[in-house]
């Protein structure tokens, strides 16, 4: 491109790295890398050579190879753990994000007055699982001074149930527990997407004669599932990692019902001491995290480009 006075060239090609910058950079990086070697790569990397051990208590470690991990198939135990822990999965997070989904499309009609109560929902979001699940405990409560025995009670009087204590209805009392606290993502991401929706396509659904439901059905709902399917993400991975509130309503129990691979890998390691066994559980829950975590991945780079 020819310049204004003396017919100099300027280039419009982009410019690659300048070698100047590259100590500049490393520099600014490097207490990253560090943090997350003694964060993440670290603790990974021991748990992941731990599992190769048969380490209990005080006695000496011994290299068993693949052996936990033999152990871990034939444990009756553990298999009843993973059909806990899909169910819990996939219940939290069916729950969680239909409920979110369908709030959000309910608050898209009007944002400015629903405010209040999305961030009332979402703030349910930010509440740890432990103390969620301390104000759980007492509406599960067992007596006639549980919340939910108290609202049974009104149509069956002296009507008293131990939620938690039950194993027929202690995993879908933890269910409900943490699909409480998960409903505020999924709603916030939902609401986003619906606004991001340009408001001449609405605008010109309703010059057409289309009815809310109509417009909720063949409008939001369709162009909101970008948002539905982050949501999906982030509560799988959440609702497979769950440990805190599990420990608080039940521990695992009654009779191990509500075990999950997160709160199994923490009894075999802290309270059974074999922290071989148990690292082995924790590379199976890294392994799973891995399979639900690459495809989004590889999806939302792909969409990237």
């Amino acid at each position: 491109m020819a310049g204004l006075g003396g017919g100099r060239r300027i280039s419009l090609a982009p410019r690659g790295p300048r070698l100047k910058d590259v100590p500049a950079a490393w520099i600014l990086i490097t207490p990253v890398i560090v943090l997350f070697s003694i964060a993440v790569l670290y603790p990974l990397v021991e748990t992941i050579r731990l599992s190769f051990f048969d380490i209990e208590g005080l006695r000496p470690a011994e290299y068993v190879g693949a052996g936990n991990y033999v152990e871990l198939f034939f444990d009756a135990g553990f298999r009843n753990t993973i059909v806990t822990t899909l169910v819990f999965t996939l219940a939290t997070t069916a729950i969680s994000v239909s409920l979110g989904w369908f709030l959000a499309m309910l608050c898209a009609f009007a944002p400015g007055r629903t405010l209040p109560f999305r961030v009332m929902i979402f703030a349910a979001f930010g509440v740890s699982e432990a103390v969620s699940g301390y104000m759980w405990v007492s509406i599960f409560r067992p007596d006639e001074g549980g919340l939910l025995n108290t609202i049974v009670g009104v149509v069956s009087p002296g009507f008293s149930h131990a939620w938690l204590g039950d194993p027929g209805t202690a995993l879908w009392a933890i269910i409900i527990a943490a699909s409480w606290s998960a409903v505020g993502l999924p709603l916030m991401l939902c609401f986003a997407s619906v606004q991001a929706i340009p408001k001449t396509v609405l605008e010109a659904a309703y010059m057409d004669g289309a009815k809310p439901l109509s417009i909720m059905r063949h409008i939001m709902v369709p162009l909101s599932l970008p948002g539905v399917r982050v949501a999906i993400f982030i509560n799988l991975l959440g609702a497979l990692r769950a440990f805190d509130i599990i420990y608080v309503l039940t521990g695992g129990g009654p009779v191990r019902s509500t075990e999950t691979i997160g709160y199994f890998m923490y009894r075999e390691s802290m309270t059974q001491f074999k922290l071989g066994y148990g690292a082995a559980a924790t590379v199976v829950l890294l392994i799973a995290v891995l399979i639900i975590s690459i495809p989004a991945i590889i999806q939302r780079t792909a969409g990237a480009k």
